[in-house]
């Protein structure tokens, strides 16, 4: 099974809000922010098609030192947009505290109610308790070591950074909590009837009551283990997630998970396996599309007809034209669909002629641009005189000899947008620094990595829809669809049931490997 990808400790996926539409189809918009970030910044750019990137795509050209300029504008439609994630994301911070408040609550209850057991009787009426033997006061140990791995082990399944606020109420952990309040409420009574209304003088037995009381709690957080952790982690289903722009697919193992929770690790998932989505690859086939249909033209010998009434003979003579004429276009755009396949064969060879050519002046370019450099040792650097540099004032002073070559490569192979020119730089430092080679810094570049490896203004702050049939609390079935969808593309999941595998022994006797030589008369032996 492929355990899901974890976050950094500052990202908290969230959940907006839950749309119930007429059919009974759940909607769930869920975004990516960081914690701790101002929410009056600008929202940050994505990679999508509409997104006017913030850097001069010319950096390759104009750059001869470290400066550039950025200028960012803001439309009415932005305004409305920034202020509506600003009203979800307040909501959103409330729920969230609210809901951490109760659990503080409901932990400091479990935690003060054995200590409370031990002290009421010895503020209430201790001149009539028994005095504690050596047995009792080996139990006040036991009380005390209980209680500390029962705080270590709360605080470690529960209080943990959260990844996701889900939508709708986490069934298992809810009902917990409920067991654990009514299990308390329940202790509470007990201890009421029994104990303070009687004025109990075995303070031994009061004891015994609270260590029982911890005991029981301990098993809880078992239960929680096993409930919470356990129960998961064995693969029932095989889902693959398809991306419905490019068709790039990703098949992984879950187990039992309800929808909103599978839907968080698919989304995990994907920013650590898929590569970017760069929709500039995909404007291709639209581009060549146009180009036949705009090569297209159907002139009328006639002329137009004059306007007339809505009924009129001439507004049907018009409509009966209009209509031959786009039949005229689809006949002659499926007449030169025979030839298309060539345009296409050809354009993709003309297209990785000159990937390769670009490429290969990028390698040159770097490799001679790391030549200039030379980590100094320890003893150079003593006799070296003023001319030193770190690493960030060495990538800066490399980085022009190889700025143009790079910008070429990224604008044939459409990257440009996903690299600014201070992130290069950034990446270029951090390979000088470790000593790593030119290949090693051009791999970013020649091959295209997940998305969570690139800037944060391509994949945070997204939002995400669940579109769900089902309810999204319910767990994941055998044929279970539902489509996480984005701005500029949506993630279709199916999940399939892992078949149960029956096998069968055969035992074979070492002694049975025997063999003879099967000879003919046209073999040489």
């Amino acid at each position: 099974m492929q355990t899901p990808a974890v976050l950094e400790a500052g990202d908290v996926l969230q959940v907006l809000e839950v749309c119930e539409a007429p059919e009974e189809i759940k909607e769930v918009i869920v975004t990516t922010l960081e914690e701790g970030s101002n929410t009056n910044s600008t929202p940050v750019t994505s990679c999508g098609a509409g997104t006017k990137p913030s850097q001069d795509d010319n950096w390759g050209e104009t750059t001869t030192a470290i400066t550039g300029t950025s200028e960012h504008s803001l439309s009415q439609e932005d305004i409305v947009r920034i202020t509506k994630d600003l009203e979800d994301s307040v909501g959103l911070d409330c729920r969230r505290y609210f809901t951490r408040t109760l659990a503080i609550i409901l932990g400091l209850l479990v935690f003060l109610t054995p200590l409370a057991f031990l002290v009421l009787p010895h503020i209430l009426w201790p001149d009539k308790l028994q005095s504690c033997g050596t047995a009792c006061e080996g139990l006040f140990i036991s009380v005390a070591f209980k209680l500390l791995i029962l705080l270590l082990a709360v605080w470690a399944l529960f209080f943990r950074p959260a990844r996701a606020g889900l939508p709708r109420v986490y069934v298992f952990r809810a009902l917990l909590a409920v067991l654990v309040l009514l299990f308390v409420i329940s202790y509470w009574l007990f201890y009421g009837v029994r104990i303070l209304d009687s004025q109990d003088e075995n303070y031994q037995g009061i004891v015994q009551y609270a260590v029982s009381l911890v005991d029981a709690l301990l098993f809880i957080h078992y239960l929680a283990i096993v409930l919470l952790e356990l129960r998961q982690l064995q693969p029932c289903y095989s889902v693959c997630v398809t991306r419905s722009t490019d068709g790039e697919t990703r098949h992984y193992n879950l187990g039992q998970l309800s929808i909103q929770r599978a839907a968080l690790a698919i989304i995990e998932h994907y920013y650590c396996d898929f590569p970017v989505h760069n929709p500039a690859l995909l404007s291709a086939s639209k581009s060549r599309a146009a180009k036949h249909l705009a090569g297209l033209k159907v002139y009328n010998v006639d002329g137009e007809f004059p306007a007339a009434p809505a009924e009129g003979p001439g507004n049907n003579a018009a409509a009966g034209i209009a209509h031959s004429q786009s039949r005229a276009m689809i006949a002659a755009a499926a007449r030169r669909r025979d030839t298309s396949h060539n345009e296409l064969y050809y354009e993709e060879a003309e297209h990785e002629r000159r990937v390769r050519k670009r490429r290969a002046r990028l390698v040159v370019a770097v490799e001679e641009a790391f030549t200039h450099i030379k980590r100094m040792q320890e003893e150079e650097q003593k006799k070296a005189p003023g001319d030193v540099m770190d690493p960030r004032e060495a990538a800066q002073a490399i980085f022009p000899s190889m700025a143009r070559a790079l910008q070429k490569y990224l604008r044939t192979t459409k990257q440009q947008h996903c690299h600014s020119m201070e992130s290069i730089q950034q990446h270029l430092a951090f390979c000088i620094t470790n000593n790593m080679t030119p290949k090693a810094f051009l791999e970013s570049y020649l091959t295209p990595g997940p998305t969570v490896q690139y800037s944060r203004d391509f994949w945070r702050a997204r939002q995400w829809t669940l579109i769900s049939e089902a309810s999204v609390t319910s767990g994941l079935k055998d044929g279970t669809i539902f489509l996480l969808k984005c701005v500029d593309f949506s993630l279709v999941v199916t999940s399939k049931k892992i078949p149960y595998i029956q096998m069968s022994e055969e035992y074979i006797d070492p002694k049975s490997h025997k063999f003879v030589l099967r000879l003919q008369s046209e073999t040489s032996v």
